[in-house]
C-alpha cells in the first residue's frame, strides 16, 4: 500500500468516518451467514444496496476483525482496505445513481455472538445466540455501528439440520442439503442493525395469533413444555393491550420470543425477535417470586420505542428505555390493578431519590446516566407528563410522535414538540424539571402519586403521624390495619415498620394467608421468638420459593433442636432457576450434626461445589460461590471455576468473580493456592490472574 492510501485508510478508520454517511443510503441487504461451532467462526456473504445522494468516491462499512476474500461493486473488484474496524471501498459514485455491494468474509467474533456447550458433554447444551445492543452487530456482519442507518435486512443461515434456527422476519423457505438445513427470513422494512439478531439451539414452539392477525412464537426447550405457561402467561394480553394503548398497529410482520441460556441481560428487544434469558423460564410456584411479565411487556414495548422509532444518538435514550419501561407498568396495571401500579411508581420513586440522596442525580439527557435514570426515572417522567397534558392529549401526541417518524430516527425535542403541538401546552418547565436536571422531585411526585392512589395516601398519612403523634407507632398503626387496606399497602407497612410491631400483631399478619405479606414477615425477621415459633414453620408450605428459602434459614438458625425436622420437610425442593432452596438445603443439610452419614455428607458437599462448574448456568454458579465462599473454603476445582467466571462473558458474572478474586488475593495462602493453579490455565484465563499476580 503506497503513502496515500495509508493515510487514506487512517482518515476513515478514524475521525473522517465517526458520523454516518450523508453522501449515500443503504436501503437493502441480503446476508448468508454460516456459522462453525468447531471453531466459533463465521463465514458471510452479505450484498447491500445503496443509493447515492451526492458523488462520493468511497463508502465504508463498519466490520470488526474480518477478514474479505472478495470485495464487489456491481459485479466487479474494487480497491479497498480493511482495517481492524472498517471496510473501506475507493470507487468514483455517482449522485443519482444506485448500486450492489457485495462482500464475502471470514470472522470469529470477539463479542456479540455467543457459541455456548459446545466445549461440555451435556447432551442438548448447545446454542449460538446473538446480542448486538446498540452497535456490536459489526463483530459478526459488515453493517453500520450507527443507528441513523436503516435497511430492510433479509437473512438467511446454514446450520445443522437437528437444531432450530430463528431470526427476525418471516420464514419464507428453508432447504436440505446432506446435514445442513439453510433457513431464509424475509424482513419488509427497514431498521437499524444492532437490532438484527440470530438464535440456534434446541427448541420447540407454541404458535398464538393477537386479536389483529399478528402471528406470536413462543419458543422453549423441549424439556420444558410444562412451564411453557407460567413462563409466557400473559403473553396474548400484553401484546393486545400495548397496540391498542399504543394506538399504532403493531410494526412487524410476526413476534418471536427466544430464551437462551447466560444472556447479558433480562432480555433484548431485536426487531420482532426478543431473545431473553432463560433465568424467566419457571413454573407456576416461582411465578410469585420471579416471573418475565415486565420483560416480557418491556421488550414487546420496544417494538414501536426503540424499533420503529429510534435515537439519533444516546442523547435522547429516553426515548427507548423510559418509555419501554412505563409502557410495560401501563401493561402490568391492566394485569394487576391499580394498587399494583401506584406501588411499583413509588418504589420506582425511593429508587431515584436514594440515588439523588447519595449526590448522583441525572439528568435524562445524560448519555452517560444509569439505567435506573433512563428506565424508572424516565417512566417516572412520561407518568407525569402523562398527568399534566391529560390521557387524551397524551395518546394523541404519542400516535402523532410515531406515525410521523416511524421507520427514521428521532430527538427528545421531536417527541416534545408533537406532545406540544397534540396538547397545546408549552412544556418547557417539564422538559427542564423532569429531563433536564439533575435533581429529583420526589416531594411533587408523591402529590401526584397520593392524588391519584388511595393506597399511597393512606401510607404518606400513616407516615406523618407516625412522625409527629405522641401514640405508640403499633397503636397508630393498628387502627389503619384494621381497615380495608389492600395487599400491597399491609406489606409495605410490614417492610418498613416491623420493628415496631408486637408478636401479636404479627400473629394477625400471618392469619391473612397474603403470600406476600407472609413473606415479608418472613425477610424482616432476624431471629424467630420463640412465641412464633408455629406461625413461621408455617412459611415450609407456602407456595413461594424465597420464603421457603428464608423460613428454613431463620428457622435453622433459631431453633436448633428441631433443624433435622426442618430439612426433612424441604428435603426435595430445588426453588427457583438459580436452585436457591436446593443449595440452601445442602449447606445446611451438611453443617447439621446428626443429620447425615459420612457418605452422604461426602455426596452433598460434592453436590453444593458442583454447582459453580461451567456447565451450569451463571446465576446458579454466582449462588453456589456465594453460599460455599462464606462457610468454606474454595476446593482447587471451585478456584479454577472462579478463574473461569472472571472472563466469561456476562459483565455482571465476571464482575463477581472478579471482585471475588480480588478478596482471596489478600489472604496469602489462598493467593499461593491461585498462583500454583495458574500452571493449569491458559488463554484469557491465565492472562487475567497473571495479571492481577503482577498487580498484587
Amino acid at each position: 500500500m503506497n503513502f496515500i492510501n495509508s493515510l487514506l485508510a487512517f482518515l476513515f478508520s478514524g475521525f473522517m468516518f465517526s458520523q454516518a454517511q450523508p453522501s449515500v443510503d443503504f436501503y437493502r441487504a441480503a446476508i448468508h451467514i454460516i456459522p462453525d461451532s468447531s471453531d466459533k467462526s463465521l463465514n458471510g456473504e452479505v450484498t447491500y444496496w445503496f443509493n447515492v445522494l451526492e458523488k462520493t468516491d468511497s463508502v465504508f462499512l463498519d466490520a470488526k476483525n474480518m477478514k474479505f476474500s472478495s470485495v464487489l461493486v456491481n459485479g466487479k473488484k474494487v480497491h479497498h482496505t480493511n482495517t481492524k474496524d472498517r471496510i473501506v471501498l475507493y470507487k468514483k459514485l455517482k449522485a443519482g445513481k444506485s448500486y450492489n455491494l457485495t462482500l464475502d468474509y471470514y470472522t470469529i467474533p470477539k463479542q456479540t455472538v455467543y457459541f455456548l456447550g459446545w466445549e461440555d458433554s451435556i447432551s442438548n447444551n448447545n446454542q449460538i445466540w446473538t446480542q448486538g445492543q446498540g452497535k456490536y452487530t459489526s463483530h459478526w456482519l459488515p453493517s453500520f455501528d450507527d443507528m441513523n442507518e436503516k435497511v430492510e435486512f433479509d437473512l438467511k443461515l446454514t446450520f445443522d439440520k437437528d437444531y432450530e434456527v430463528i431470526a427476525n422476519g418471516k420464514l419464507k423457505d428453508t432447504y436440505l442439503k446432506d446435514s445442513l438445513k439453510t433457513w431464509f427470513f424475509d424482513m419488509k422494512s427497514p431498521m437499524s442493525s444492532y437490532l438484527l439478531a440470530f438464535a440456534i439451539g434446541q427448541y420447540d414452539r407454541k404458535k398464538l395469533i393477537a386479536k389483529n392477525g399478528i402471528p406470536m412464537e413462543l419458543y422453549y426447550y423441549p424439556w420444558d413444555s410444562l412451564k411453557v405457561e407460567p413462563t409466557y402467561r400473559y403473553t396474548s394480553e400484553i401484546f393486545d393491550f400495548l397496540s391498542e394503548e399504543i394506538g399504532i398497529d403493531y410494526p412487524w410482520q410476526n413476534y418471536k420470543q427466544i430464551p437462551v441460556r447466560d444472556f447479558l441481560y433480562a432480555g433484548m428487544e431485536n426487531t420482532g425477535t426478543t431473545i431473553f434469558s432463560d433465568a424467566y423460564i419457571i413454573d407456576s410456584i416461582d411465578f410469585i417470586d420471579k416471573n418475565y411479565v415486565n420483560v416480557n411487556a418491556h421488550e414487546m414495548a420496544h417494538q414501536w420505542f426503540g424499533n420503529l422509532v429510534t435515537e439519533t444518538d444516546s442523547n435522547h435514550h429516553w426515548l427507548h428505555e423510559g418509555f419501554a419501561s412505563y409502557y410495560a407498568l401501563l401493561a402490568e396495571k391492566e394485569l394487576f390493578g391499580n394498587d399494583y401500579f401506584y406501588w411499583k411508581l413509588y418504589e420506582s420513586a425511593k429508587r431515584v431519590q436514594r440515588l439523588n440522596n447519595q449526590g448522583k442525580g441525572e439528568a435524562l439527557t445524560d448519555p452517560k446516566a444509569s439505567s435506573l435514570t433512563f428506565y424508572e426515572k424516565g417512566a417516572l417522567a412520561l407518568h407525569v407528563l402523562r398527568i399534566k397534558v391529560g390521557d387524551k392529549f397524551f395518546k394523541q401526541g404519542i400516535m402523532a410522535y410515531l406515525k410521523k417518524y416511524q421507520f427514521s430516527n428521532v430527538t427528545i425535542s421531536d417527541f416534545i414538540s408533537e406532545m406540544e403541538l397534540a396538547s397545546e401546552s408549552d412544556l418547557d418547565e417539564f422538559v427542564q424539571t423532569w429531563l433536564k436536571d439533575t435533581q429529583f422531585p420526589f416531594e411533587e411526585l408523591k402529590l401526584m402519586l397520593a392524588s391519584s392512589s388511595a393506597d399511597l395516601q393512606t401510607y404518606f398519612n400513616l407516615q406523618t403521624e407516625l412522625m409527629s403523634s405522641n401514640a405508640g407507632n403499633e397503636e397508630i398503626i393498628s387502627k389503619v390495619w384494621r381497615s380495608d387496606l389492600s395487599s400491597g399497602l399491609r406489606q409495605n407497612i410490614i417492610l418498613d415498620y416491623h420493628k415496631s410491631l408486637s408478636e401479636s400483631f404479627i400473629t394477625d399478619a400471618f392469619d391473612t394467608k397474603d403470600l406476600k405479606i407472609r413473606q415479608s414477615l418472613c425477610i424482616t425477621t432476624d431471629r424467630i421468638p420463640s412465641g412464633l415459633k408455629k406461625q413461621f414453620e408455617t412459611l415450609l408450605e407456602d407456595k413461594s420459593y424465597i420464603t421457603i428459602e428464608n423460613a428454613l434459614y431463620r428457622l435453622w438458625v433459631s431453633f436448633p433442636e428441631d433443624r433435622i425436622a426442618y430439612l426433612e420437610k424441604t428435603k426435595g425442593i430445588i426453588g427457583l432457576p438459580d436452585k436457591n432452596v436446593r443449595m440452601l438445603w445442602l449447606l445446611l443439610a451438611v453443617l447439621t450434626r446428626d443429620y447425615l452419614r459420612e457418605a452422604q455428607k461426602t455426596n452433598y458437599t460434592g453436590e453444593l461445589f458442583g454447582y459453580t462448574s461451567m456447565i451450569n448456568p451463571f446465576e446458579v454458579r454466582q449462588n453456589a460461590f456465594s453460599l460455599i465462599s462464606e462457610v468454606f473454603p474454595l476446593t482447587d476445582q471451585n478456584l479454577k471455576d472462579l478463574v473461569n467466571a472472571s472472563v466469561h462473558h456476562s459483565w455482571q458474572f465476571r464482575n463477581f468473580a472478579r471482585n471475588l478474586i480480588e478478596k482471596l488475593l489478600k489472604d496469602d495462602k489462598q493467593k499461593q493456592r491461585l498462583l500454583e493453579l495458574s500452571k493449569e490455565l491458559k488463554g484469557k484465563e491465565l492472562r487475567y490472574i497473571q495479571s492481577k499476580m503482577e498487580v498484587e
